[in-house]
C-alpha cells in the first residue's frame, strides 16, 4: 500500500502582501515561504495554500488584494508548482460560511477573480482545482459553478443532517444569521467533530456527507461522488489542523494514524504573523515536526493533481 499524505494552508493573503511590498530578492526570502520550503527539501513537503482574493477590513483599512500581487516572482512559482500550489478560498475572511447560501453566479465571479490572479503572477501550473472552500459548505448553486469552473475536489462538511429548529441559540457566533440569510432547501446543521469545540454545532449546504460516508472514505483515496455536479467529495485533512495542536501534540496526533493509507494535514496562515492576536512562535516548528514525522514513516506527499489522480468514487 502506497502511503501518501496531503497538506494544506487556509486563510492565505498575507504573504502576497509581505511579498508585494518588501519585494525580498526570492519570494523564498520571505520567512512564511521560506519554512515551507525547508520542509520541502529535507522531507519532501508539498503544499497547497488556499487564498482569499483581499485582506480584511476586521484588522484594519489597510487593503490588500490579489490585484495588487507582484508578478515579480511568476518564473519561482511555475519552477515550485510541483510542489507549492494555490487555490481559490473564498473572498476574504468575513463572514464566516461566505458560500452557504450563495448563488451561481456569485461563486462563479469569486472562483474566476481569483484564480484569473494566479494565473497572472504565479502561472497555469500553479492552480489546483482541489478545494477546501472557506468553512466548508457552499450552496447546490455553488457547486454547479465550481464544477463548471473546472474544480475536481471539494472538501465536504460530514455528519449526521439535522433540520434548524429556529432557536438561533443552538449555534455559535451568530452563525444562524449566515444560516438564514438568502437560505437555500440543502441548508442545514450538523454536528462537526474536531477539538475546536466552540463550533460543534455547525452549519452545512450541498457538500455535505453522512457520518456513515465519512467513515467509509476516512484515511482513504475513495471520495463521495456527486453525480448532479460530477465532483468528488473527499477527505482532504483527517490529521492535526496544526494551529489547534501545540508542537508536543503534533507527533502523537500523526501517530495514530500511521495505519492508514492517507493522511490529510492542514494549518491557517495568520497564526504565523507576530501581529495576529492569536500568533503562534511555534508555528514553522510544528510544520517541520509534521513533516519529519511523515516522511520518517514512509509517506509520500502528493499535491492536488496527484490527488484527483489517485480518488476513487466509493462504490
Amino acid at each position: 500500500m502506497k502511503k501518501t499524505t496531503y497538506f494544506f494552508i487556509d486563510d492565505v493573503i498575507w504573504v502576497m502582501r509581505d511579498l508585494t511590498r518588501k519585494k525580498p530578492t526570492s519570494m523564498f526570502d520571505n520567512p512564511f515561504l521560506s519554512h515551507l520550503k525547508e520542509a520541502h527539501d529535507k522531507y519532501g513537503m508539498k503544499v497547497q495554500l488556499n487564498l482569499f482574493y483581499r485582506t480584511d477590513f476586521f484588522y484594519g483599512n489597510d487593503e490588500f488584494t490579489l490585484s495588487d500581487m507582484t508578478d515579480a516572482y511568476k518564473a519561482e512559482w511555475e519552477e515550485a508548482s510541483d510542489w507549492l500550489k494555490l487555490a481559490f478560498h473564498a473572498k476574504q475572511e468575513f463572514p464566516d460560511y461566505p458560500y452557504v447560501n450563495a448563488s451561481y453566479e456569485d461563486v462563479k465571479a469569486n472562483y474566476e477573480l481569483i484564480v484569473g490572479e494566479i494565473k497572472r503572477f504565479a502561472g497555469e501550473k500553479s492552480v489546483s482545482t482541489v478545494l477546501c472552500p472557506h468553512w466548508l459548505p457552499v450552496s447546490r448553486q455553488g457547486c454547479h459553478a465550481l464544477a463548471d469552473c473546472g474544480v475536481k475536489l471539494v472538501s465536504p462538511s460530514a455528519g449526521d443532517k439535522t433540520e434548524y429548529n429556529g432557536d438561533p441559540s443552538v449555534l455559535p457566533y451568530g452563525h444562524a444569521f449566515r444560516l438564514l440569510q438568502n437560505r437555500q432547501p440543502e441548508t442545514g446543521l450538523f454536528t462537526r467533530g474536531g477539538k475546536n469545540t466552540a463550533i460543534a454545532s455547525s452549519v452545512c449546504g450541498y457538500n455535505h456527507i453522512s457520518a456513515a460516508q465519512m467513515d467509509a472514505i476516512r484515511g482513504t483515496h475513495k471520495a463521495v461522488k456527486d453525480e448532479e455536479t460530477g465532483l468528488m467529495f473527499r477527505q482532504l485533512g483527517g490529521g492535526p489542523t496544526l494551529n489547534l495542536h501545540s508542537l508536543a501534540e503534533v507527533g502523537p496526533g500523526i501517530e495514530k494514524l500511521l495505519g492508514n493509507e492517507f493522511i490529510g494535514l492542514a494549518t491557517h496562515e495568520q497564526y504565523f504573523y507576530e501581529d495576529y492576536f492569536a500568533y503562534q512562535p511555534e508555528y514553522a516548528a510544528k510544520t517541520l515536526e509534521a513533516a519529519r514525522v511523515l516522511s520518517e514513516n514512509g509517506y509520500t506527499f502528493i499535491n492536488g493533481d496527484e490527488m484527483i489522480a489517485l480518488t476513487t468514487p466509493l462504490k
